[in-house]
């Protein structure tokens, strides 16, 4: 039997958190405008860098939620809870576009101010039940969220 050789894909990793209240609400971030979510919503997390491989996810996580959302208190459960794909316009080092695998972990807030970084320009609580989902998230977000709420 002859195996068909085809080329492998690489992406790159992107933490994320379903971060809830206690009003059943999830924390949105709104997209920049000149963003790769333009005109919609991201989670807080983001991509594990070069030089943490050997660095546990959580910590990873939790070090991409204290850039983009401030020193809030949180407890996350260790388990990821759904996936989610997308390809960027932008292309990478090996001339082809770039695709993020998310990795959506949930977690619940205990309190603190949320301050965001300037990669978004707003925030806000959303209860997932009682919005569209397409008018807030696109993409691997979107996704993510979907596989979430099955």
């Amino acid at each position: 039997m002859k195996c068909n050789m085809t080329e492998r894909d690489f992406y790159q990793i992107s933490l994320k958190l379903i971060l809830k209240n206690n009003q059943e609400e999830i924390l949105i971030l709104k997209a920049l405008d000149d963003g790769v979510f333009a005109g919609h919503y991201d989670l807080p997390g983001g991509r594990i860098d070069y030089n943490e491989f050997d660095t546990d996810f959580l910590s990873i996580l939790k070090r991409e939620l204290l850039e983009e959302i401030g020193n809030v208190e949180v407890v996350i459960d260790d388990k990821p809870v759904a996936l989610g794909r997308a390809e960027l316009l932008k292309v990478g080092p090996n001339g082809k576009r770039i695709r993020i695998l998310y990795v959506i972990f949930e977690g619940d807030y205990q309190g603190g101010e949320i301050v965001i970084s300037n990669e978004h320009k707003d925030y806000k609580w959303v209860n997932l039940k009682k919005i569209k989902l397409e008018d807030y998230f696109v993409s691997g977000i979107l996704e993510g969220i979907k596989m979430y709420l099955k």
